[in-house]
């Protein structure tokens, strides 16, 4: 579910500079499909990574490479917050423009094209690096099974290992360890 949010905000922050002004929802120059290289550093390349991000934590299968996908997205993501603030560091970059229309226009758009949505893509790839950094108490078992397996014990004595494993990660006792009468 992140990778699909991910590939979806991604493509709103890549297009949303380019479709915008249909909806009198944009940056200078308020007219669709103008490209400025301003656009191109703060808008189009923050998008892509969020966007490849959330096509890579969709598609993969490994988790090194989803973990890939999930910072690349995070990135993309902090990005879109701090890139307008930076844009001055380097020589040549052109600034996104002004906000147009009102004043509340001017801060929905804000909001919209650059700091709430870098502020949702970072949560939404936080969620997913956090659901992938975990190491369940299941993958210790896995492990020590396959461990087991690997140094000729075979299956049937892994079967004590992952009671200890058990015991240790969660700290209960399992029932074939508790006395007759519990």
């Amino acid at each position: 579910m992140t990778g699909l949010l991910l590939i979806l905000l991604g493509t709103w922050g890549g297009l949303i500079a380019f479709i915008g002004p249909y909806f009198h929802y944009a940056y200078t120059p308020d007219s669709p499909w103008t490209y400025t290289t301003g656009r191109l550093w703060l808008e189009i390349l923050p998008g892509i990574a969020t966007l490849a991000g959330g096509l890579i934590l969709l598609a993969s299968t490994l988790r090194p490479t989803a973990l890939l996908g999930a910072w690349m997205a995070a990135i993309g993501g902090a990005w879109f917050v701090v890139g307008g603030a930076l844009a001055p560091l380097w020589a040549g970059a052109a600034a996104p423009g002004g906000p147009v229309g009102g004043q509340l226009a001017r801060a929905v758009e804000q909001i919209g094209f650059f700091a709430g949505l870098g502020v949702v893509v970072v949560f939404v790839a936080a969620a997913a690096l956090g659901r992938l950094t975990v190491v369940a108490a299941r993958d210790v078992v896995s492990v020590a099974s396959a461990k087991h397996v690997a140094d000729g014990r075979g299956p049937t004595s892994a079967k004590p290992a992952r009671t200890g494993i058990l015991r240790r990660v969660t700290g209960r006792k399992t029932p074939a360890q508790g006395s007759v009468g519990s």
